[in-house]
């Protein structure tokens, strides 16, 4: 319930993007800007997690998390002044942040070998609630009613701090909230590990990280989480309105558009875990990059509406688990130290997807949709650059540590 309502709020502002801009009069750079608010407040929520754990618990943290971001939400239905929301956007990021943080912590730890399909169907949650948003907003678009989605996202929050309230598990509310102990190993749609431990694991962390070239795959990693993260919000955010500019379609309509990308997604998201344990995080992640940059470079010579919708269904499937396997891959790469690389990254992540739509947004405003298309084909050329660096670095590293084991 907590992904679900993630992948419900992280995306309303891009599925009622249009009709929001018009209403108040801005300009899309202004669109961006709320989205990297609430991009910005994530990457609060994500770092400042394992201090606040460590005060207060888990279980306070999670509750008034979710309680804010529910909150946030209905305050958005009541349209107050733009300045408004552009300041309740870091406090809605915030609660997404942190409730990332705290629910995917748990996943990779509990999951070991297979972390790949645990953290795809987690993530499947995520995109079932992206996929849900999209429907909803281009109906209430056509009603006239298309503020009604913050409202949706604000009433199914409060749905889900009932059942936490409820049904929080015994386990978690333990020994482990309380004493700032944290689980081994994270999971935006997947949330950073939690947390620090005592003194002796943050020695491990640290000699773990100066060995060989850790430090060089955990920066070029957090680089593709940045330009990832930063990429497909970007997209599903801009999407609509790139297909209003360029082919004069309804804004109903175009937002079925990323409906279409996230039931990819989530259809993709039921195997991905799968198909990277069979093949490999490292060969999974190039296969898919590969095929990404290729899409977006079909979607700037071609363009067109049922074009453009074919191709954003294929792009869908073929980025379902990047996120989740390339959050294992790195984890795997760096072994030892699960809290400290999956916070990293994501809060990386989370920087991307405050920056890049900013970009986008400015972009589409200065130049045009096609424009903005080819620079979606330079930003996914450049994710498929950074993951060739991490995986030819990780292989380097291996060999490393086979022949000191040799000898």
């Amino acid at each position: 319930m907590a992904y679900l309502t993630i992948g419900l709020g992280e995306l309303a502002v891009g599925a009622v993007l249009e009709p929001m801009i018009h209403a108040y009069g801005v300009r899309y750079s202004d669109g961006g800007q709320l989205v990297m608010n609430q991009f910005l407040g994530g990457l609060v929520g994500t770092l400042s997690a394992p201090w606040l754990i460590r005060r207060v618990g888990r279980k306070k943290l999670l509750l008034f998390a979710i309680g804010l971001m529910a909150a946030a939400e209905l305050a958005y239905t009541a349209l107050p002044p733009w300045g408004v929301m552009l300041a309740i956007g870091p406090l809605t990021g915030f609660g997404f942040g942190t409730i990332e943080t705290l629910v995917g912590s748990l996943v990779i730890a509990g999951a070991g070998e297979r972390a790949n399909t645990a953290m795809g169907r987690v993530e499947t949650c995520f995109g079932i609630g992206a996929l849900i948003i999209p429907f909803a907003g281009a109906a209430l678009i056509g009603a006239g009613q298309w503020r009604l989605a913050f409202a949706v996202v604000g009433l199914l929050a409060v749905i889900t701090l009932a059942l936490w309230v409820r049904y929080w598990p015994a386990r978690i509310g333990s020994g482990m909230a309380d004493s700032g102990a944290a689980p081994h190993g994270a999971g935006p749609g997947s949330g950073p590990g939690a947390m620090s431990g005592g003194h002796g694991s943050a020695g491990a962390s640290s000699a773990s990280l100066k060995k060989g070239g850790a430090w060089g795959v955990l920066i070029i990693c957090a680089f593709f989480f940045f330009v990832y993260v930063g990429m497909e919000m970007s997209f599903v955010h801009y999407l609509p309105s790139l297909l209003v500019q360029s082919d004069g379609i309804s804004d109903a309509t175009a937002t079925l558009a990323a409906g279409l990308f996230w039931g990819a997604m989530t259809i993709g998201r039921l195997v991905a875990g799968n198909v990277a344990d069979r093949i490999g995080g490292a060969s999974y992640l190039l296969s898919t990059c590969a095929i990404g940059a290729v899409i977006f470079l079909l979607m700037s010579l071609t363009g067109g509406t049922t074009a453009m919708f074919v191709l954003t269904f294929f792009l869908g499937l073929f980025l379902s688990g990047m996120f989740a396997v390339a959050l294992v891959f790195a984890n795997r790469a760096v072994p030892g130290v699960t809290e400290r690389t999956t916070s990293i990254l994501i809060a990386s992540g989370l920087l991307g997807g405050a920056i890049l739509p900013k970009m986008t947004g400015w972009c589409l405003d200065q130049y045009d949709a096609a424009a903005t298309r080819w620079f979606f084909t330079l930003v996914a050329v450049l994710l498929f650059v950074a993951m060739a660096v991490a995986a030819a670095l990780t292989r380097r590293q291996s060999r490393t540590d086979a022949r000191v084991v040799t000898e």
